[in-house]
């Protein structure tokens, strides 16, 4: 009688262990289910790095394991040695496969030596930069061969939520001589309803010329509201700030005064980027060119007082006929005019909030990409993480910061730290 002596089929134990981590991945829950020491990522890329590098061995040998070819080739497979490689998770065991003749050294340990946490700040760089949760799905199947769930993805984004925090609540410096207050919208998913919410943002310009952002606020109702910029800069009062020379802002009534209660001596200045996009909202197309030439000789005077007889002379020309357009510069000429009072090279900074509009329009490109969000902390996650890369060049101080400097210790003496 003559004997089966087939093989034993090999590939079934790798196929019950791929099922099986497919299971837990779809069962992680918590952050440490995933990262723990002992943790489904540890196994996971263990497992996933000891199959790179066995098929690194088998194209060095030239022949599959167990293939005919390969009997007296001079070289073969011998076992395979433990090491360690570096992960955010710590350090992860993995066995490394060999040669008898010993010369096998496995290119993906050469490329990224024992430390993997490169890997993992690229995906979440990805992630930030708008990639969604799919294309993050595929990059790690692609590069990886990681099939992981969009649970699982939302719990390695999870991992910098101990760092938002911090840099949400982190102090920030005493005096800042110039800051620009403005509010985006993204949409967020509240009550089985999606809304339109405000996400206030605050960007500073410290005494070194340095702009950073002070943080990102999520609103609590639709739309955007004085009472919330009241909390706003209290919270930055609590974390240490203690003068604002000049808060550049747009024209949302009360605005000004939600400042003023926190810090009464700062100095506001309208946006006139903001004043000119709304009263051209009242002019008809037809008298837009002449209206804007008229409109130029105010907000581009040289002198307050130029200003104001150029503000006279539209009002005597256009008055009539778009009462509500001029009468909006009229009304708030004292937050408009505030640039007068200084050097055209602190007057380029703060007649418009353009500088925190940029920031926005960064955030923007990758809020697109995410529709509406589930929560604040969700939004406020993905928000760091696209600070992280808008900011990362923000590494030298303004154009002609030292000048700057020596014109605000001038004018604002009395307040200067030095």
């Amino acid at each position: 009688m003559k004997h089966d002596t087939a093989r034993p089929d090999r590939k079934q134990p790798q196929l019950e262990q791929l099922e099986a981590m497919q299971q837990a991945l779809s069962q992680a829950e918590t952050l440490d289910d995933f990262f723990g020491k002992e943790g489904i990522f540890a196994r996971l890329f263990s497992e996933t790095v000891e199959a790179m590098m066995a098929a690194e061995l088998t194209e060095h040998l030239g022949y599959e394991r167990y293939e005919v070819k390969g009997r007296n080739s001079g070289n073969s497979r011998n076992g395979s040695y433990p090491t360690s490689l570096r992960t955010s998770a710590g350090d992860t065991k993995v066995h490394v496969p060999r040669d008898r003749q010993g010369d096998f050294k496995p290119r993906l340990l050469q490329r990224h030596g024992r430390n993997t946490k490169e890997i993992e700040e690229k995906v979440l760089a990805l992630y930030g930069k708008g990639m969604s949760t799919r294309d993050v799905q595929d990059l790690l199947a692609e590069l990886y061969g990681i099939d992981v769930s969009a649970t699982t993805i939302s719990t390695i984004t999870d991992q910098v939520w101990p760092q938002v925090e911090a840099w949400q609540n982190r102090p920030l410096t005493a005096i800042y001589p110039i800051l620009y207050l403005d509010a985006m919208f993204i949409k967020m998913r509240r009550k089985h309803r999606v809304e339109n919410v405000a996400v206030y943002t605050v960007l500073g310009v410290d005494l070194k010329g340095q702009k950073e952002i002070l943080g990102h606020w999520i609103g609590d109702s639709q739309g955007e509201g004085a009472n919330f910029w009241l909390s706003v800069v209290s919270d930055l009062q609590a974390r240490g700030v203690q003068d604002i020379f000049i808060a550049c802002i747009d024209g949302l009534n009360g605005f000004k005064e939600a400042i003023h209660a926190v810090f009464p001596h700062t100095i506001i200045q309208r946006c006139i980027v903001h004043q000119i996009r709304h009263s051209l909202s009242y002019i008809s197309w037809k008298d837009r060119r002449d209206f804007v030439a008229d409109l130029k000789t105010v907000y581009q005077a040289a002198t307050r007082e130029e200003a104001e007889v150029n503000l006279l002379h539209l009002a005597e020309t256009w008055g009539d006929r778009y009462a509500i357009a001029v009468r909006s510069w009229e009304n708030n000429w004292e937050d408009l005019a505030a640039m007068f009072e200084f050097p055209s090279e602190i007057r380029r900074l703060i007649y418009t909030t353009n500088a925190v509009e940029g920031y926005h329009r960064q955030q923007r490109k990758v809020v697109k990409t995410k529709g509406s969000f589930p929560s604040p902390q969700a939004a406020r996650k993905l928000l760091y993480l696209v600070n992280q890369n808008a900011t990362r060049k923000w590494t030298k101080p303004l154009m002609n910061w030292p000048g700057i400097l020596n014109q605000l210790a001038i004018r604002f003496e009395e307040r200067m730290p030095f």
